[in-house]
């Protein structure tokens, strides 16, 4: 048990993450110009909920056009430029990437959160884990590396590989545990197969996901399962709030690590926060960044709010089912408000689809939606009367030959939007 367990233990969870956010406030107030400037006549202490409401939210957009109009870093860094040893950038999926450095102490602070993911998962010291990431300036599996050496197990760098040299790396290493995308353990899998390679009865035991709302999707993580013969865990986080997020051994959704995030899940039309069933934007701040702060950040991922505790004993708040979709993501066809995780939770029902696609397109002045999969043709009625059964329309479904989707690394991009008459705008998956 860290010594944060132990003092919220003691004084209760509430109390302690207001001292913690109190601490926070009190000196970006101070030497953060980003925050000094939005904070500028709220009065502290902050004691609860509802005076954590009358602060103002951060978003994407804003601290983007901070680091326009402040380049190339903008004032949400605490510290000079000297005092910070780590450069991370946001992958861009979602509008222009932002530019975030950590300290040695929040870079530390990272692996620690990353650390309680490990642990959820599973792993212990005697484990071998591999990442089968190239490393780059998104954060990706970054912070993982630097959890899985706080734990003290062995880690495995697959940069620069192949997928078929990451396989036989893992393998022949008897790598216990795999940290990937859930599109690339997919991947990895049918790649797998093409080679001849018997993954479901190699060392690897756990796979931790991360990047993709699919780790939580049942159907895809059944389907990584099934390849791999080993079980899945998910993992949520952001460059620019931290890892804030993991499955345990339940499978059924995510804890949000309050020891070290402040949660509110709001109605994005009204900014009030739903009730308990409801579904509405996750808002997060994080507690331990000091030299990159958050405080509440419209993440847009969509959820639902649950007060019911996990079955697994956890007694931080659990999230039924994990990121259900993104709020920018939500698209109306015809009517009916659809995510596409929802669309890959019914087409992860059928192994045999490879990879798949979703495209948006108007024809006659009518937004449409269409879906391209790898797979054999006898699929397309059982898939096309599931999705109208499931989504409640009849989406056509296109049959492709085999290799003509791409596959995925990184964050799957695996929705394109044709309307406006702009092939090249894309929806991203995050």
């Amino acid at each position: 048990m860290t010594v944060h367990q132990v003092y919220e233990t003691e004084v209760g969870l509430r109390q302690y993450q207001f001292q913690r956010l109190n601490e926070l406030l009190v000196f970006i107030s101070n030497f953060n110009e980003f925050y000094k400037e939005k904070l500028d006549g709220v009065h502290l202490p902050i004691k609860d909920f509802e005076d954590l409401s009358r602060l103002p939210f951060t978003t994407k957009k804003e601290l983007a056009q901070d680091q326009i109009d402040y380049a190339p870093l903008g004032r949400n860094h605490s510290y000079p430029q000297d005092s910070y040893i780590r450069y991370h950038q946001t992958s861009g999926t979602t509008g222009r990437p932002l530019k975030v450095l950590d300290t040695q102490v929040s870079w530390d602070w990272w692996a620690n959160c990353w650390k309680e993911v490990l642990k959820s998962s599973g792993v212990t010291k005697a484990d071998s884990c591999y990442l089968a990431f190239s490393f780059g300036p998104f954060i990706g599996f970054w912070a993982a590396h630097e959890g899985i050496r706080k734990l003290g197990a062995l880690a495995i760098p697959g940069g620069s590989m192949s997928s078929e040299e990451r396989l036989k790396s893992m393998i022949g290493n008897n790598a216990t545990v795999l940290l990937c995308t859930p599109s690339y353990a997919l991947h990895l899998a049918e790649v797998a197969e093409k080679l001849g390679l018997d993954i479901k009865n190699s060392a690897i035991r756990t796979i931790i996901t991360a990047g993709e709302p699919g780790g939580s999707v049942p159907s895809t993580r059944a389907q990584i399962e099934n390849f791999w013969g080993a079980k899945l865990f998910d993992h949520i986080g952001m460059t620019e709030m931290g890892a804030y997020g993991y499955s345990c051994q339940e499978q059924k959704g995510i804890h949000v690590n309050e020891s070290e995030f402040i949660m509110e899940v709001i109605n994005p039309e009204t900014l009030q926060h739903v009730k308990p069933g409801e579904q509405g934007e996750l808002v997060l701040t994080n507690l331990g960044r000091f030299g990159y702060p958050m405080i509440r950040y419209r993440t847009g991922d969509a959820v639902i709010y649950q007060t019911e505790q996990c079955a697994c004993g956890n007694h931080y708040q659990f999230l039924p089912g994990g990121i259900v979709g993104r709020t920018d993501d939500m698209v109306v066809i015809r009517g009916v408000n659809i995510y596409p995780s929802s669309i890959e939770a019914i087409v992860r029902e059928f192994s045999a689809i490879k990879e798949f696609r979703i495209i948006y397109y108007i024809e006659q002045e009518m937004h449409q939606i269409k879906l391209q999969i790898e797979g054999p043709q006898e699929i397309v009625p059982s898939l096309s009367n599931l999705l109208r059964e499931r989504i409640g329309l009849r989406i056509e479904v296109e049959h492709v030959e085999e290799n003509t989707l791409p596959r995925f690394e990184m964050k799957a991009k695996r929705v394109l939007d044709l309307r406006n008459d702009n092939p090249e705008r894309c929806l991203v998956e995050k």
